[in-house]
C-alpha cells in the first residue's frame, strides 16, 4: 500500500516503461476526440464489444497423465468499469465453456487509482458467470485494497505465491506473482519456492515481460494479458505500440522462450480508449 501511494498515478519513471501513457488522461480525451471527429470511434466501439473464444492447444512431455486434457479458461484486462458492453459479451460466451480452471490475468480496473468499488461489482457481476475454482493475479491497473472484494467472491487471488491443483492422485503447481510492470512488486523467487524440483508448474503473471526470469525459474507455463495485442493496430494485426519491454512476438498469443511456453491475451477489454481495430478482443481456452 505504501507503494501505491508512492506511485499511483506518475506518468514518467516508474514502469518498466520510462513514459506510462496510461496514467496521462488528458491524452486519453484527445485520442476520444480524434476517433470521433474522423467518424471511428463507434466502429471501434463496436469491434471492441466482439470478444473471440480462442482454443489453444499445449503439449508438454512432462505433464503428469492425470492432467491429460485439463483445460484453463484464460481471461485477461477485463477493465470492467470501461467495458460495460463487452462484459455483457462475456458473461453471455463462458455459460456454455467446458473448462476445469479460470485464470484471471490482472486489470480488472479501467483507471490507473482511485475509486475501485465499481470495479468489484463489475466483478461480481462478470463472477456469477464463471466456474470454480477461479485464480488471480493483479496488474498495473489494480490496487491491493481489492484483493478482500475479490477473495470474497471466491477469487483466489495469487499474490507472489502458488497453490497446489490435485487431479486423479497427481498434482501440478499454479503460481502467481504480483504486478512487475508499473508497481514492480514481483517476486518470482518466493511465488515459486514451494514448487519442488522437475514437478509441472504454470505462472500467472499480468506482464509477459517477466519472461526471461519466469523461463529460468524452470515454468513450463506462463500465462499473462497486458498488451491488449496493440488494441489499435494495423491491418494485418501489427500493433502501433505494445506499452511494453519484450520482443513484439510475445505480444500477443503463444510463444516459447527456452523450455517455457507462454501465451499473452490480448485481453477481453479495452484500455484508455473502448475502442479496438484489427485487434479484437478473446477469452482463451487453454488444452494441456
Amino acid at each position: 500500500m505504501g507503494i501505491e501511494t508512492d506511485h499511483e498515478a506518475q506518468i514518467f519513471g516508474q514502469s518498466l516503461n520510462f513514459f506510462s501513457i496510461e496514467n496521462f488522461y488528458s491524452v486519453h480525451s484527445i485520442i476520444r476526440y480524434i476517433l470521433k471527429l474522423t467518424g471511428f470511434y463507434w466502429r471501434g466501439r463496436r469491434n471492441a464489444a466482439n470478444i473471440l473464444v480462442r482454443h489453444n492447444d499445449l503439449r508438454f512431455a512432462a505433464l503428469p497423465p492425470a492432467f491429460d486434457g485439463f483445460t484453463i479458461l484464460h481471461i485477461s484486462d477485463m477493465q470492467v468499469d470501461m467495458n460495460a458492453d463487452a462484459m455483457r459479451r462475456l458473461t453471455e460466451l463462458v455459460g456454455d465453456l467446458q473448462y476445469d480452471l479460470c485464470a484471471l490475468t490482472g486489470d480488472y480496473r479501467g483507471k490507473t487509482f482511485g475509486p475501485f468499488q465499481a470495479t468489484l461489482d463489475g466483478m461480481a457481476h462478470v463472477r456469477a458467470h464463471l466456474k470454480a475454482p477461479i485464480y488471480g493475479v493483479l496488474g498495473n491497473h489494480d490496487t491491493i485494497r481489492m484483493i478482500p472484494g475479490l477473495e470474497a467472491m471466491g477469487i483466489r487471488m495469487l499474490i507472489n505465491e502458488c497453490d497446489v491443483i490435485e487431479r486423479g492422485g497427481q498434482r501440478i503447481y499454479l503460481a502467481g506473482i504480483d504486478d512487475a510492470h508499473y508497481f514492480r512488486v514481483d517476486n518470482i523467487e518466493k511465488a515459486g519456492s514451494e514448487i519442488p524440483d522437475g514437478e509441472f508448474s504454470i505462472l500467472l503473471s499480468h506482464t509477459p515481460e517477466i519472461y526471461r526470469q519466469a523461463a529460468h525459474a524452470d515454468f513450463n507455463l506462463m500465462l499473462s494479458g497486458h498488451t491488449h495485442g496493440g488494441q489499435i493496430c494495423l491491418p494485418g494485426s501489427i500493433p502501433v505500440t505494445l506499452d511494453s519491454v519484450l520482443p513484439r512476438s510475445f505480444g500477443a498469443g503463444a510463444w516459447r522462450y527456452h523450455n517455457m511456453i507462454g501465451y499473452t491475451s490480448v485481453g477481453a477489454g479495452s484500455s484508455i480508449v473502448p475502442v479496438r481495430f484489427n485487434c479484437p478482443p478473446e477469452i482463451t481456452l487453454h488444452r494441456l
